[in-house]
């Protein structure tokens, strides 16, 4: 069997663009599978402890609460393009309010808030992908 290169060099590509782990293309009797780790060691910045213990510091002390994806898949901020968002950066929100729709495999799953508080940060843009247990808001 030959593999088409252009096929591996596309799906790696894919990878990149849209910050993945794993991604799975079969066809007929061919099934390529592409995966890397996004773990890297220059990444890391090394602290000594005194340098550590005054990061510690400078970071406020806040009780934030984050928000996750339950899935892999594609995050929606509105119910429909052009749509009203369902949260907003400083509205206050309640456990079981939708936080946003992950789209996968074709299926629009609601992400409940699994808390109530005021929305600080949302993390994610809407139609990017998002990878189970990435943060996609931040409560307080």
């Amino acid at each position: 069997m030959k593999i088409n290169k252009n096929i591996i060099k596309e799906l790696n590509d894919y990878l990149d663009e849209f910050n993945l782990t794993e991604i799975e293309y079969s066809e007929k009797d061919l099934k390529v599978k592409v995966s890397k780790s996004r773990v890297s060691q220059n990444t890391v910045p090394s602290l000594s402890v005194d340098q550590t213990k005054v990061k510690k510091e400078e970071m406020p002390i806040d009780n934030l609460k984050k928000i996750t994806s339950p899935i892999i898949g594609t995050a929606y901020l509105a119910p429909e393009p052009g749509g009203k968002k369902f949260i907003e950066v400083g509205k206050k929100i309640k456990k079981g309010d939708t936080v946003m729709i992950v789209e996968a495999m074709k299926t629009m799953n609601h992400v409940p808030s699994h808390m109530d508080g005021i929305v600080k940060e949302i993390t994610v843009e809407d139609g990017q992908p998002v990878e189970f247990g990435q943060t996609i808001a931040i409560l307080s």
